[in-house]
């Protein structure tokens, strides 16, 4: 592990529950880490830097990472362009389809910037920058050497192209995310017909485990609905680019967008 002499600058752009989360963990690793977002609520290491946009929030920066919602993706990268160069590494993190990631990369490419493709695989608290991640794309071997002396659980996938470490992880999210949906609705249907023990025995007699494995299915899909809902809806559009009929991730997208009206 390096101390806090090191020279290496991370951006994040986008302090959520993730970056912010990010933030934190690469400060106490002895990172000077700096950012933006338009509107942080999170807690922030007492020495980061919050810049006054995007474009301000990259300069200097070694490593970029970009963790905002998909859907305000491209347009972050065309904030940035113009002050990028080529030896930053630029990590495009939000959960997005394969088509997006290649998408950005495009926007990003004038610049000569080290374009990573970089897929989270698990939720990010508790474990934060220690977080399963694959590494697809021209700059992941660059960022895996960037980071040797760092606690990162990344794997780089050899070779592959970018968007090969998204499509992994929305291939995953089908059956993660679908499970754990027929669970939630199993249980409050359980719930409903003043039946839930038996429900919870049914569900244990394919899943295995306690209550408990039970328990975490339920809470985190209601807790984490919103990011979720967005991770399925990438899956969607994943799959109808290749002309396949997404029935069940889209009923799992649209459970997810009930809960968080729900909770609006």
């Amino acid at each position: 592990m390096k101390n806090s002499d090191t020279n290496l600058r991370i951006a994040i752009l986008g302090l959520g529950e993730a970056g912010s989360h990010f933030a934190r963990d690469l400060a106490a690793l002895g990172i000077q880490v700096q950012g933006w977002d338009p509107n942080p609520q999170r807690p922030l290491p007492a020495d980061f830097i919050l810049a006054e946009n995007n474009a301000a929030a990259v300069k200097g920066a070694d490593l970029i990472f970009s963790v905002n919602l998909s859907t305000v993706s491209e347009q972050v990268a065309r904030e940035i362009l113009p002050v990028l160069w080529p030896e930053q590494v630029f990590l495009e993190m939000n959960t997005s389809a394969p088509e997006k990631k290649q998408a950005i990369a495009k926007i990003l490419n004038p610049s000569g910037v080290q374009f990573v493709d970089l897929a989270i695989m698990a939720p990010v608290p508790p474990t934060g920058i220690r977080t399963p991640m694959l590494a697809a794309g021209p700059g992941a071997s660059l960022f895996q050497q960037k980071m040797t002396d760092y606690p990162l659980q990344m794997e780089v996938l050899p070779d592959a192209a970018v968007g090969a470490a998204a499509e992994l992880k929305l291939l995953r999210s089908i059956v993660y995310k679908g499970i754990a949906g027929v669970i939630y609705e199993a249980v409050e249907v359980g719930l409903a017909f003043g039946q839930e023990r038996y429900i919870r025995e049914q569900i244990s007699s394919i899943i295995g485990g306690k209550d408990e494995l039970i328990d975490r299915f339920v809470t985190g899909t209601y807790i984490h609905a919103a990011r979720r809902r967005e991770e399925m809806a990438a899956v969607v559009e994943m799959l109808e680019a290749q002309q396949l009929d997404p029935l069940l991730s889209k009923a799992t997208r649209d459970q997810l967008e009930k809960l968080v009206q729900q909770k609006i």
